[in-house]
């Protein structure tokens, strides 16, 4: 089971008026646990970026000058995901700037069905309660020394423990990995040595202290 955590950073607040992704950062799944695979670019927004942008995740317009263009990650970033369900924090947000970017360039945007978005259910699981991302590995003891600003593939990192705690924790992997571990495929296990049955009849004495016990009963079903 393939899925993709991911994470933009942007100029600002608002795709409909224009704003931009800066950083985008995709990071591989399967059965819900990192394979250390991941994709991740800094891009030319092609325009300024606000004040408040820049003090949360500190990417500047002289940093990102040299950067590539949207257009010109776009298939990279599509090939890379590909038709994995994406997991995402907020994923209205995120998804609105990228079907921005994937509207001027002709895309279409991306289906409603596969976006799974980890703040509806944190909301769920945890209602009344903080569940930023902040709040969320708080919560579940995630260490967050890395996150000293908002980086687009650090937070994919963090979402991962963040998305396996909310879907059950580390226990549905662990037979994987052991598995993975020790070797043991299904063709080692078809290819095991037969090992015959053990014995388990009753000894003679076994029998008699059971007979024994019978006759202290009243109506035994044994002997029905």
């Amino acid at each position: 089971m393939r899925e993709i955590v991911l994470d933009t950073e942007t100029t600002g607040l608002n795709a409909e008026e224009g704003d931009r992704i800066v950083e985008i950062a995709a990071l591989e799944l399967v059965h819900r646990l990192p394979t250390g695979s991941h994709w991740h670019s800094h891009i030319n927004p092609e325009r300024d970026i606000s004040a408040a942008a820049y003090r949360v995740h500190g990417l500047s317009e002289e940093f990102l000058q040299d950067k590539p263009r949207f257009a010109e990650i776009a298939e990279g970033f599509l090939d890379y995901v590909g038709n994995a369900p994406l997991v995402i924090h907020n994923a209205p947000f995120d998804v609105g700037f990228l079907n921005a970017e994937f509207a001027r360039l002709g895309l279409p945007p991306l289906a409603e069905e596969r976006l799974i978005d980890t703040l509806q259910m944190a909301r769920n699981r945890f209602q009344g309660a903080l569940n930023n991302l902040d709040a969320l590995c708080n919560r579940f003891e995630i260490d967050l020394s890395t996150r000293t600003q908002h980086s687009a593939l650090v937070d994919c990192r963090l979402l991962a423990e963040v998305y396996l705690n909310l879907t059950g924790g580390r226990q549905p992997g662990l037979a994987f990995q052991a598995a993975d571990a020790v070797g043991a495929t299904g063709e080692d296990r078809v290819n095991a040595p037969f090992r015959p049955p053990r014995p388990h009849a009753p000894t003679p004495e076994e029998r008699a202290a059971h007979k024994a016990f019978i006759a202290t009963l009243k109506d035994p079903i044994w002997l029905k």
